[in-house]
């Protein structure tokens, strides 16, 4: 099953051949169906879980159905289904966690996206899930009789096989739970983790327990080698308890003997067995002899070659025959065995089944006999309640009877009274009568008297005994009345007692009837729901197949759909993404063909103005600027290619133009800043360049910036300005302070550069000693007679120009005279400006000079330099002053001072340099002819380079003198006509 689901990728025969299974019907069945399917959910492939989840209620109504039964296999697999439910549920929510749960550290961490909710929520689901499988752990020991050795019986194997499993799933979520509990508790309060710490505690026990009792099982232990867990669980209050956690590993041997390969094993001995018995015989046959060599046929019978040929190839025919019977008797008997062992399989699972239904048949008796019992005691309870009712009649019949006596005596009694009085009254009016006629006999007075007397105590007597008689019956009324009214409130309660009980036992008929009635109603209900319900599913599957018929097209469609859509995208986007790299090729190009004429002998002679360099580096700038939009918008979005190529096309063409126009400035500017704006230049190119290759490359192409080509671009527009006339940049009403301050600034250099040849002069006096401080000496002095010299000369220029202002500017103001002659005024303020800057740099050579670090070469051209820019300084105040002023023979005489001191200044330099170079002297005594020969060649070699390289120095600084007078004329207006 698990190789099949790698075969075709997903689990649609699996569940095909599933749902054909009676896995509600057989519970051995679905338990072993349980067992196959955690295996594939662990080993099968990826998607057995996206072709499984449809079947989760189905999984769950069956693992409700099973949990009815109380024994047997019904609850296990209810709750193996609830364990399988439960792991495609956590899988489903968290897809990182692979089916046998197999993570690193890394992957746990990314799982949770390093955000410690989710690593909250995912330990509630990890504690869920461990005890879904603890509850199978319990349930199948608690299922088994551990007293005895189940492990090696079928019907224990067959409980025990899917726990090696579930040992697996539960040492990963072991371990996983403890990691992140302490990653948890790294990230939050101990009282919230609280809950978290007493659920792992509790099923850190449960799992200990079960991991022990399963390792002394014998089953598990040729099977799988079961971890121990720790005996006191991790303390996650301490982070540093996490380096002390050992992760639980299950170990499964390699090859792991099963109990299905000890029949095959049986199998293979017999037939060794059979093999052996086969030789023995043809042993017992042929003879020993014939068995050790039974190809050996020359001392038998005489036989010829041909015979024992023929005999040959019957008999390895007949060898071959019993090979053949034997593997076919091998395959049979496999064959058998398979068979006898499937019937055995089923004959189990019908008894399995059968032994259910008897048990179920015995819970329904058991039920049946219970409700007979309670019965029979409420029959009981009736025919009791019933004798008693009799009883209760009876008496009150009896009583009946005795009060019918009783009341005629009674009457019998009240009838004598009435005659006795009625005697009575006779009596007394036979008194009456002898009273009366009493007059008339007196002779019968004495006998009527003695009569009456007789018959009064006669009377008497008799009313006194009729008085007793009398009180007798009424006592004996009275307790016949209280006995009668008591046997009428004992028959009153006995009828009203049977009333009640002939009114329950109609209330409860009539419940029995409703209920009865009820009981026939909601199985009428129940069987038209099922009806319905029946109905329902069909129609819900139908349409379940139908929708999921439209549902696999439709995906199908647009799985199609979005491969064509990737296929276009990525089309479209190979096809930008080329079309940007060709741009940038012909871009890098056109920068490197810009390099390389920057290099060409040929471009030397080009020369262009600042003004032109700075409106190139600007539009370039600008152009950077948009070129970082589009460049940000393309990484954005794609499809914004249109407005990058334009950008990247007039980026490399103005680059190109800035390189060029920068290339051609620098031959006509300084020596100093040409050579910095060359080297900018150049800086310049290569991160153009490099940002154009970075374009072309996939893998770069987001990291592309083009910021230091703003910068170098910057950097070349700062060089710029500076190589811009000053006098183009001031108005000429400002012309006039500018003079000024120019010629004030000369004045402080000049004064300054005196003060540091003095103290340069006191430290190399402080400092050196012997020829090293005369040499120092005479120069500083030198150095310190030339600056003097300046400075008699700007105060000489200051007094003639000051004097040509005078008598020229007339009401004019010095500012207006300044402005009116404005080429003029900036011929001075270059000339004073170069006198200040040659001073400065003369004072720097002179101390390098001192130090040792500076050339003497460079003092003698910094102090030649210094005569050329007091030459113009002359030049320029002359132009407009008085042969015959007194101010400019003044000047010109300290002019000539300035060249003097200039030519101490070289003069003291030689000397210096002959003084302090040390001349090396050969020593020729101990050399060979053709180690002369060999020095006198590489002399001629460097005297022939020498002279190459001063030649070639002679015509760069004929060039260069040549275009710094262009370039002067060009700031000074030479080549227009002014009054020069």
């Amino acid at each position: 099953c698990i190789l099949g689901t790698h075969h075709e990728k997903g689990a649609q025969t699996f569940w095909s051949v599933v749902n054909r299974l009676p896995l509600s019907g057989n519970a051995v069945l679905c338990w072993k169906f349980c067992h196959v399917f955690h295996k594939l959910l662990r080993d099968g492939h990826s998607n057995v879980l996206k072709d499984s989840v449809r079947y989760k209620n189905e999984l769950s109504d069956m693992s409700r159905m099973w949990g009815h039964l109380s024994e047997g296999y019904g609850q296990l697999c209810s709750i193996y289904l609830k364990l399988l439910r439960t792991k495609m549920e956590f899988h489903t929510k968290n897809p990182r966690f692979p089916g046998n749960l197999q993570m690193s550290d890394r992957q746990l961490d990314e799982a949770g996206e390093n955000d410690v909710n989710n690593f909250f929520q995912l330990t509630v689901e990890m504690f869920d899930y461990l005890e879904c499988e603890l509850n199978l752990f319990q349930t199948v020991f608690s299922s088994l009789d551990m007293s005895r050795s189940v492990s090696v019986t079928a019907a224990g194997q067959c409980r025990l096989a899917p726990l090696i499993q579930v040992i697996l799933d539960c040492s990963h979520l072991y371990d996983y739970t403890v990691k992140l509990l302490f990653k948890l508790h790294s990230c939050l309060p101990a009282d919230t983790l609280q809950g978290h710490r007493d659920r792992f505690l509790e099923q850190f026990r449960k799992l200990k327990d079960l991991f022990y009792r399963s390792s002394n099982l014998q089953y598990f232990k040729r099977l799988i080698q079961i971890p121990q867990l720790p005996e006191n669980p991790p303390n996650f209050l301490r982070a540093s308890a996490l380096s002390e956690h050992i992760s639980p590993v299950v170990v499964i041997p390699a090859e792991a003997s099963s109990p299905d390969s000890e029949p095959i094993t049986e199998l293979v001995e017999m037939d060794t067995a059979s093999q052996s018995l086969f030789d023995n015989k043809f042993d017992d046959i042929f003879g020993s002899s014939f068995s050790c060599d039974p190809f050996n046929f020359n001392s038998q019978n005489g036989m010829s070659k041909d015979d024992k040929d023929r005999l040959i190839e019957q008999l390895y025919g007949e060898i071959a025959a019993l090979k053949e019977e034997l593997e076919n008797f091998k395959a049979e008997s496999a064959r058998g065995a398979v068979q006898l062992r499937g019937r055995a399989s089923e004959l189990e699972a019908e008894l399995a089944e059968q032994q259910h239904l008897k048990q179920q048949a015995q819970d329904e008796s058991e039920f049946l006999r219970t409700e007979l019992e309670e019965l029979k005691k409420q029959r009981e309870d009736t025919e009791k309640a019933q004798r008693s009712l009799t009883e209760i009649e009876r008496r009150a019949q009896a009583n009946e009877q005795r009060y019918s006596k009783l009341k005629e005596k009674y009457s019998e009694l009240v009838q004598n009274h009435a005659d006795l009085l009625r005697k009575n009254a006779e009596v007394t009016k036979q008194i009456t009568v002898a009273r009366q006629a009493q007059g008339d006999v007196e002779r019968e007075k004495k006998e009527l008297e003695d009569s009456f007397q007789r018959v009064s105590e006669q009377a008497q007597r008799k009313s006194q005994e009729q008085a007793e008689v009398l009180e007798t019956l009424k006592r004996e009324l009275a307790a016949s009345r209280q006995e009668l009214q008591a046997v009428q409130g004992t028959l009153e309660s006995s009828t009203q007692a049977g009333a009640e009980q002939n009114t329950r036992i109609a209330s409860l008929e009539q419940e029995r009837d409703r209920l009865s009635r009820a009981a026939e109603q909601h199985r009428d209900k129940t069987a038209a729901l099922q009806a319905e319900l029946q109905q329902l599913q069909d129609t819900l599957s139908h349409e379940q197949e139908s929708s999921r018929t439209e549902l696999e097209v439709l995906q199908t469609q647009l799985r199609d759909k979005e491969s064509a859509e990737r296929a276009l995208q990525q089309r479209l986007a190979e096809e930008q993404l080329s079309l940007l790299q060709g741009t940038a090729r012909e871009a890098e190009r056109m920068v490197q063909d810009a390099l390389a004429r920057m290099e060409d002998p040929a471009h030397v002679s080009c020369t262009g103005s600042a003004d032109c360099l700075l409106s190139r580096t600007l539009a370039a700038s600008e152009c950077a600027e948009r070129l970082r939009d589009a460049h940000s918008k393309y990484l954005s979005d794609g499809a914004a290619v249109g407005s990058l190529l334009p950008c990247l096309a007039l980026f490399a063409h103005l680059v190109s133009d800035t390189l060029l126009q920068g290339s051609a400035t620098s031959h006509v500017a300084p020596v100093e800043p040409a050579d910095r704006l060359l080297e900018l230049c150049k800086q310049c190119g290569s991160e153009a360049v490099s940002y154009l290759s970075a374009l072309q490359d996939p893998g770069t192409v987001a990291s592309a910036d083009c910021s230091l080509v703003t910068t170098c671009l910057g950097q070349i527009s700062t060089i710029g300005e500076e190589l811009r006339p000053r006098g183009l940049d001031v108005k000429q009403e400002e012309l006039g302070d500018l003079v000024d301050k120019e010629m004030a600034a000369t004045a402080a250099a000049i004064e300054t550069a005196s003060a540091r040849i003095e103290e340069m002069l006191s430290k190399a006096r402080a400092g050196d000693t012997g020829v090293k401080l005369e040499v120092n000496e005479r120069i500083l002095g030198s150095c310190t007679g030339l600056m003097q010299a300046i400075h008699v000369l700007v105060l000489a220029s200051k007094d003639l120009q000051r004097e040509i202002v005078e008598s020229g500017r007339g009401a004019a103001s010095p500012k207006e005279f300044y402005a009116k002659n404005s080429r003029w005024t900036e011929g001075l303020i270059s000339a004073s400006k170069a006198v200040g800057w040659g001073a400065t740099v003369m004072v720097d050579a002179a101390d390098l000079v001192v130090q040792g670090k500076g050339t003497f070469e460079e003092l003698m051209v910094c102090s030649r330099e210094i005569a050329a820019s007091t030459a113009q300084l002359v030049a320029a105040s002359k132009v407009k002053a008085d042969k015959d002023s007194a101010n400019l023979c003044k000047l010109q005489q300290a002019s000539r001072g300035v060249n003097q001191a200039t030519a101490s200044v070289v003069a003291s330099t030689k000397a210096g340099k002959s003084q302090v170079e040390e001349k090396d002297s050969m020593d020729f005594s101990s050399m060979t002819l053709t180690q002369i020969k060999r020095q006198e060649m590489d002399s001629q070699v460097r005297v022939l380079e020498l002279e190459n390289q001063l030649q070639k120095e002679r015509q760069k600084l004929g060039e260069l003198r040549k275009k710094h007078y262009e370039l002067a004329g060009v700031a000074e207006g030479w080549e227009e006509d002014g009054e020069w």
